[in-house]
């Protein structure tokens, strides 16, 4: 058996991060926290780049945007959707973590899921607590591991080089006819 694993190696990565605006009071932990594991295990802080964005929703679009630049090894999606009293909850929560799958395999680059999906503001703070078990640490943690896995299998031959995501045609061209 040949078993593969990415070190928590992080010199010389560069890594984009995508953090919500909405429940600020545990977003802003978990950012913080994700930053100090970055830097912990050997990022500069140039080779970081926080995007800040209104709420869980708007996360996929700007990861898929950072994913697909080529300037980073991994995207980090950072924000917390808390269960309400309406099945908004349910519609966030599919649609944020659907669309930071898309933007990876898009990209094929690691974009890490780092949304918290609580039922209680409780659990929300309990999760972004910096002497507990804070997701945004656990996320930066994934994201080494994960660019280190994706460099050992293209390294063996094992894994596709990332590409960037084909351009959609505009409107009214086909394939056939040349442009003018």
């Amino acid at each position: 058996m040949k078993l593969r694993k990415g070190s928590q190696d992080a010199t010389g990565l560069t890594f984009g991060i995508v953090a919500s605006k909405f429940n600020k009071f545990v977003t802003s932990r978990l950012l913080t926290e994700c930053v100090k594991a970055l830097t912990k295990a050997g990022v500069t802080d140039e080779a970081i780049e926080v995007v800040r964005v209104p709420g869980a929703f708007e996360i996929p679009l700007v990861a898929r945007q950072l994913a697909r630049s080529g300037r980073f090894d991994a995207v980090i999606c950072l924000g917390a959707v808390i269960r309400g009293d309406t099945p908004h909850f349910e519609y966030i929560s599919t649609e944020v973590s659907r669309g930071i799958l898309q933007a990876s395999m898009e990209s094929n680059i690691p974009v890490i899921f780092g949304v918290l999906t609580t039922e209680t503001v409780a659990q929300a703070i309990e999760r972004a607590d910096p002497e507990k078990l804070n997701r945004g640490a656990d996320a930066a943690k994934t994201a080494i591991e994960m660019v280190n896995v994706m460099r050992l299998l293209k390294k063996e031959g094992s894994g596709d080089a990332p590409q960037p995501a084909p351009q959609p045609r505009r409107a009214g061209r086909s394939a056939a006819r040349p442009k003018r």
